[in-house]
């Protein structure tokens, strides 16, 4: 079981993980845009697949969209701590 710091600034979700202080929007939005660049990937923490993504452009744009596209519509999406990101 997990367990996770007793300051939560930015609240926590309905099953009492706390909420990151990145925005799932904004992650969403930056895949969509600048997925190729891997920027989406970088911002939420996921450095790794974020160089991959930069250094394969985004799998030619085809990651980039259905990435972006996933992202947003998915529920729980978290950033390199496992917080799940606000949105």
């Amino acid at each position: 079981m997990t367990t996770y710091p007793t300051q939560t600034p930015y609240g926590v979700d309905p099953l009492g993980r706390p909420y990151s202080e990145k925005s799932k929007v904004v992650a969403g939005i930056l895949r969509i845009l600048v997925g190729g660049l891997g920027a989406g990937r970088l911002y939420a923490g996921s450095v790794g697949t974020g160089i991959a993504r930069l250094l394969t452009f985004g799998g030619l744009g085809i990651w980039a969209l259905i990435d972006g596209i996933l992202f947003l519509t998915g529920d729980d999406r978290a950033d390199s701590k496992g917080r799940i990101l606000r949105g």
